[in-house]
């Protein structure tokens, strides 16, 4: 549950994309099995932690859908709004931070893609978790974020409190 006054972001890079197919355009891209098996655990994980959004805005790409639509078959207690939005194709920390500041939920998970996501969520923690994999953001590499602010537009770069970093076991 998200402290009054404060919001909370949960930052997903997708989980591990197929590459079977080298005909798939980028976007169409799906989930391999790895990716699959980690998406289901980021779910069980974020349950198990209580960090359940009541908004997700998710790229519109195959495999970042995918990883959400895993994540959500977790038994979490809570069914956010999702809004699948082409802006975070491939989207620089500039843009998420627009797309963020237009939230309404107080718990939002966004999920987006490399290397946009890696530098968003350097950019906004006063202080960035002592993970080694926190640099290079791996596949479902998973920040949780609080900011004292009561609305998201109020948000800015180095301003958050890390809570938790996770990158499920199979990693890349």
């Amino acid at each position: 549950m998200t402290p009054p006054g404060h919001r909370r972001l949960i930052l997903t890079r997708h989980a591990k994309s197929s590459w079977v197919d080298p005909a798939t355009a980028d976007h169409d891209r799906p989930l391999n099995a790895r990716g699959r098996r980690a998406a289901l655990e980021l779910g069980e994980w974020l349950h198990s932690r209580g960090y359940e959004p009541d908004e997700v805005l998710c790229s519109t790409a195959a495999r970042t859908r995918e990883t959400w639509a895993r994540a959500a078959a977790a038994p979490l207690e809570v069914t956010p709004k999702v809004a699948y939005l082409e802006t975070l194709y491939h989207a620089a920390p500039a843009t998420m931070l627009d797309v963020l500041r237009e939230a309404t939920g107080d718990c939002v998970m966004m999920i987006g893609h490399n290397p946009g996501i890696a530098a968003f969520a350097a950019l906004l923690p006063a202080r960035a978790p002592a993970d080694p994999d926190f640099r290079r953001y791996p596949t479902a590499a998973t920040l949780v974020v609080d900011f004292q602010v009561a609305d998201w537009k109020d948000v800015a770069p180095a301003s958050g409190s890390v809570l938790d970093f996770f990158v499920p076991s199979g990693r890349d």
